[in-house]
């Protein structure tokens, strides 16, 4: 099973981020906590954990976020 982020705007939008896969939700978590500051500061407002097609949940990155 493949662990992965899927990014979006303040809009919802899909945008880019890296393309990171992970062994684990444990490790994905932990990568998050290490680079949310540099995704926000490209524009990512949300972030959406994967295991393979299905969705784990979804994070706002920003205070008073959406979600």
């Amino acid at each position: 099973m493949a662990w992965t982020w899927r990014f979006e705007d303040a809009d919802g939008r899909p945008t880019t981020g890296p393309s990171e896969a992970f062994s684990s939700q444990s490790d994905a978590e932990s990568w998050l906590g290490q680079a949310w500051r540099e995704l926000v500061t490209a524009g990512v407002s949300v972030v959406v954990l994967c295991e393979d097609d299905r969705t784990e949940y979804r994070m706002d990155l920003l205070p008073g976020g959406r979600d």
